[in-house]
């Protein structure tokens, strides 16, 4: 079981506390500030007993208290959901001192940040992330968003929370491929700017794929922390993407592509696991990468039991999803690569024929249509 909580601070414009432990909901007042006395808990379907549960505790406090029921995971993030969401702000008379909790996955402290970010043009929001995958990606950072018919986050904003709860605790009821899915962006922190946290996913693989077990765990609370601690130095020095940010985004072209052709229908980590391995294949085949770091993305993510590969047809409507993606520039595809590991750079307008083969390369299941191999 974790002992004492950890806590990470995103410095920037707006600092604040990232507070990692076990059982953690007594934090909630003192990140909220003082003079907020309304508050907004966003939460899925899925967590109205635990919405319920911290609305007791609040209202005991002195808050007063209103709960919004979303749809579970991506569902959440339309315009419809967010503008149900504003309406019970506006019927409650929600003020610029009031504040918004998103309790639950990644889907729900998207959308409540973005709620947050846009009644009055910004109040408090506060996130209690549920799920690995939010508690080391979404929650933290500030980027808000929803998704629309032509892609996912194409509109949102850029919010920094007043705080964020990981209650590790909230593991372990997690289904087991959703919560090995968070693991995939773990594995991205490790890639991108912290070797550390791929040795221990390495060491301590068994452990930390099984959340009852893990949520208890010290080596899964140090991988939270050092996952954050990476998000952290990033979004401090970068909050609104203007470069370094974008490092972040490792494995996400291609990943978010994929997640838009399956209409969100695969787990985010997962997309997002193929997205590194063909990142790595591309960056391979540019003579930038060696082909040792290559073969450790597939081994440390197959480990974990995230895919590397995906099916061979659906090319053409993967590189129209890419065109679409936020961090394309005109007619520019552009993708973070390594050039070792904890090396990450940019890498703008590739050939669109070490494109075409690094998808080979990761290629399975169906015969890689005509014209697809350099052959």
């Amino acid at each position: 079981m974790a002992d004492a909580a950890r806590t990470v601070e995103v410095r920037g414009e707006h600092p604040y506390e990232v507070v990692i432990g076990r059982h953690l909901l007594g934090e909630l007042p003192r990140l909220l500030g003082d003079g907020v006395r309304k508050v907004l808990v966003i939460h899925p379907a899925a967590l109205a007993t635990t919405a319920d549960a911290v609305r007791a505790d609040l209202g005991a406090q002195g808050y007063e208290v209103l709960l919004a029921e979303v749809p579970d995971a991506e569902p959440a993030k339309t315009a419809q959901v967010a503008a149900f969401c504003w309406q019970v702000l506006g019927q409650a008379d929600f003020t610029r001192s009031d504040a918004v909790v998103g309790l639950g996955g990644g889907a729900t402290t998207d959308l409540a940040g973005f709620v947050a970010s846009t009644w009055l043009r910004g109040v408090t929001v506060v996130q209690v992330p549920t799920t690995l995958l939010a508690m080391v990606d979404a929650a933290v950072g500030g980027k808000t968003g929803i998704n629309t018919a032509e892609g996912k986050n194409l509109v949102g904003t850029f919010h920094a929370p007043a705080g964020v709860l990981c209650d590790l605790a909230a593991l372990e009821s997690m289904p087991k491929h959703d919560y090995v899915a968070g693991l995939g962006e773990v594995v991205k922190c490790g890639f991108i700017a912290d070797p550390r946290i791929l040795d221990l996913v390495e060491a301590h693989t068994e452990e930390i794929t099984d959340p009852v077990r893990a949520a208890g765990s010290e080596v899964l609370a140090e991988l939270v922390e050092r996952s954050v601690a990476v998000k952290a130095r990033v979004v401090g020095e970068d909050l609104r993407e203007a470069g370094l940010r974008e490092i972040l985004n490792y494995g996400h072209t291609l990943g978010h592509a994929i997640e838009h052709v399956e209409r969100y229908s695969w787990r985010h980590g997962a997309a997002v696991s193929v997205g590194m391995v063909f990142a790595a294949e591309l960056a391979r085949l540019a003579g930038r990468l060696d082909e040792e770091v290559v073969a450790r993305h597939r081994s440390v993510l197959t480990a974990l039991g995230l895919p590397t590969s995906y099916r061979g047809d659906r090319w053409d409507q993967l590189l129209a999803a890419m065109r679409r993606d936020k961090k394309t520039r005109g007619d520019l595809l552009r993708f973070v690569v390594l050039e070792d590991v904890a090396r990450p750079v940019r890498l703008e307008g590739p050939d669109p024929a070490l494109l075409v083969a690094a998808y080979a390369e990761i290629s399975e299941g169906v015969a890689v249509p005509r014209g697809l191999s350099l052959g």
